[in-house]
């Protein structure tokens, strides 16, 4: 059984053909995906999912940093009241993006920050976003974040200095299809020897980063898809595919599940 740890459902290309998606994650064993909410208005879109699909889907409630400078003066109460709902699990997808800066930086960083203290205040794990911000990424995070908040470096990409930094955090990490595109994935291979195994999940992050090598090629990345992320990383950690298979489930349901189940 898999655990797909990150998926944009509430993309229109997923939509578009909702039960064949769901229906296809079924058959290759993938039981549960973690719907990724980067907004106010996809929060309110992830929870009528999860009332449609209850016993295959989970969700986050956040706000992305490239929709920082968009949200809603009234951000922070709205994902609190959203976080009521019985599927959320997680703060996020939130963090730092100074490598395209479509929010202003300041802004990245109140919007960030409130939702470090809302983790902190409801007792949830920070679902993390960053590119080529990791300095101030934790250096904000060990100045608002609480010991107690669990942190998922979501989609990690980075080698194993960024490994070591995080890791030291107690950060878990999330892997994608990029570890599958052998014209991007140096660093990150580098650093998969060093993955804390017991801090480890599987995302697809669909419909984007679609896992090269997978013929014919699909028109776009998908839950069903993500046995070929486990496969490629049981293959470079050296385990057996139902071994990752069994350990990332059991991750993940950890990592989002109640707060004793974490501690």
């Amino acid at each position: 059984m898999w655990f797909d740890a990150g998926v944009n459902l509430t993309n229109k290309r997923l939509l578009k053909d909702l039960d064949g998606v769901m229906l296809r994650a079924q058959q290759a064993e993938v039981r549960k995906q973690l719907i990724i909410s980067t907004s106010i208005d996809e929060a309110e879109q992830a929870i009528k999912l999860c009332q449609q699909f209850p016993e295959q889907l989970v969700m986050t409630v956040g706000i992305h940093p490239h929709d920082a400078g968009e949200a809603p003066a009234d951000y922070k109460q709205k994902l609190k009241e959203l976080a009521q709902h019985p599927g959320v699990v997680a703060i996020g997808e939130c963090g730092l993006d100074f490598n395209r800066n479509y929010s202003p930086r300041p802004e990245q960083e109140a919007v960030f920050v409130a939702q470090i203290e809302l983790a902190n205040e409801l007792n949830l794990p920070l679902y993390l976003h960053e590119r080529d911000a990791i300095d101030r990424q934790i250096e904000l995070l060990n100045q608002y974040c609480a010991d107690n908040t669990l942190c998922l470096t979501h989609c990690f990409t980075g080698g194993a200095d960024e490994l070591k930094r995080y890791a030291e955090r107690g950060h878990w990490f999330g892997i994608t299809g990029w570890l599958c595109d052998e014209r991007r994935n140096q660093e990150l291979l580098a650093a998969v020897p060093n993955l804390p195994l017991d801090r480890l999940v599987l995302e697809t992050d669909a419909p984007f980063l679609l896992p090269r090598g997978i013929k014919p090629r699909p028109k776009m990345n998908e839950p069903a898809l993500l046995p070929v992320i486990g496969e490629t990383l049981a293959k470079h950690l050296q385990i057996s595919t139902q071994k990752l298979a069994e350990l990332t489930y059991a991750n993940t349901e950890r990592f989002f599940g109640p707060g004793e189940q974490r501690d």
